[in-house]
């Protein structure tokens, strides 16, 4: 079983269609001029591989300096700098069966079972602190804040929740430690609740004018920019929207094949040039193109890149220049994806990613198999910028739109 059939829950080799080429007619394309915006010279990509032949490819984010272990085909050279490869990838039946995010408690079940192992550890540690008390104490307190540290919520926000639940006791005079698990949750709902960051309920776009909607999405090598640009995808696709992708990360060598199979699976059309290309030029033809298609969204896809690398960042810059010459609200959205199961350093890559760029949403992954999703609580605490997505599993039903309430209350239920 190949990592996308697992990914979508098939047991069976699914039968793909080898997707149709088209080649954008030779033209002029006139782009303002930018002092560091290179021409470029795309040229024809035919990829031939299938899912099953790429699948060493299809590991998240690998670090740039590892080969692809399928060559990708012959590229063949184009006599215009102005020529562009786009795939369209017929599909959009091969999901139709599967019914994925229709059922709100289905929904929550799915996000308490991701969440498991997290709520499992602050579970127990909770327990161990308030186990043989039947008062909530000054030392039954500082067990909690003890406790809450040790689940990766990080120092500033524990000192937040540890304050209301002091001014609780205070107000009410007594509290027993039954009450504790309902009172922290309630607490910490109300404490997110006063971010004034928006709750989502669906994967419907923003109404922008005109369309499309045009989201980049950054992140560091490993977060999971790829699959989460997927899944969005098919998310969007089963609303009925017209999806695009662009493949704008031309630095690591699976990455384009990565999208490219996603592409084919969900059914959307691709817009990718050769590896090594400028991928502010990527960024720019997949917007015309977007526009020219009708499209209702497109998801640019970016090299994995460290805040700490100023050439890697001046060239988010430069996509982000690039992009407003096609229109000046663009990109309408730049999507911050961090990976979960790093903790505590998610919330320092946020801190340091929101101060190198713009950053206007954010997505959390992989937080299923992982005892670190207090991480969440700390994001959504210590930034004004909204947690729009969450990923609690491999299946394409399993990124979710990011709730406070249904969140907290999933990693806070009490087991029995």
């Amino acid at each position: 079983m190949s990592f996308f059939d697992k990914l979508f829950g098939k047991k069976n080799k699914p039968q793909t269609e080898e997707p149709l080429i088209t080649e954008v007619p030779q033209q002029e394309t006139e782009i303002p001029q930018d002092p560091d915006f290179e021409d470029t010279n795309p040229e024809e990509v035919t990829t031939t591989q299938t899912p099953e032949e790429s699948q060493e490819n299809q590991e998240e984010e690998q670090q740039p300096s590892e080969p692809s272990p399928t060559p990708v085909a012959e590229q063949q050279n184009s006599s215009s700098n102005e020529d562009t490869t786009t795939e369209k990838n017929e599909g959009g039946g091969f999901f139709s069966f599967l019914g994925f995010g229709k059922n709100k408690a289905a929904d929550q079940k799915a996000l308490e079972d991701g969440l498991e192992k997290s709520n499992d550890g602050i579970f127990n540690r909770i327990s161990k602190a308030i186990a043989g008390r039947t008062e909530v104490d000054v030392d039954v307190l500082d067990a909690i804040e003890e406790a809450l540290v040790a689940s990766d919520i990080a120092v500033d926000t524990v000192i937040k929740i540890i304050k209301r639940l002091e001014d609780r006791i205070a107000r009410d005079k007594y509290l027993n430690t039954n009450e504790v698990y309902s009172m922290l949750k309630q607490e910490i709902i109300d404490m997110l609740t006063e971010s004034n960051t928006p709750d989502y309920t669906n994967f419907n776009i923003p109404d922008v004018k005109p369309l499309p909607y045009i989201m980049l999405v950054v992140g560091v090598n490993g977060a999971g920019k790829t699959t989460t640009i997927g899944k969005l995808s098919w998310q969007f696709k089963q609303r009925g929207l017209n999806v695009m992708v662009g493949a704008a990360d031309t630095f690591r060598a699976a990455a384009v094949e990565q999208l490219n199979i996603w592409a084919q699976r969900v059914g959307i059309e691709i817009i990718k040039h050769p590896q090594d290309t400028d991928p502010a030029a990527v960024a720019y033809d997949a917007a015309q193109a977007a526009i020219a298609r009708k499209a209702d969204v497109l998801l640019i896809d970016t090299a994995g890149r460290l805040h700490n690398k100023k050439y890697l960042m001046d060239e988010l810059s430069k996509i982000k220049r690039v992009l407003q010459k096609v229109h000046p609200n663009l990109p309408h959205d730049v999507l911050l994806v961090l990976d979960g199961s790093t903790g505590h350093n998610a919330l320092h890559q946020a801190e340091e990613f929101t101060k190198a760029t713009e950053i206007t949403c954010i997505a959390v992954t992989k937080l299923d198999g992982t005892a670190k999703g207090g991480a969440v609580i700390s994001i959504a605490d210590q930034f004004k910028i909204p947690i729009k997505y969450v990923g609690v599993g491999e299946t394409v039903d399993r990124l979710q739109v990011f709730n406070k309430r249904n969140y907290v209350e999933s990693l806070f239920k009490k087991r029995q």
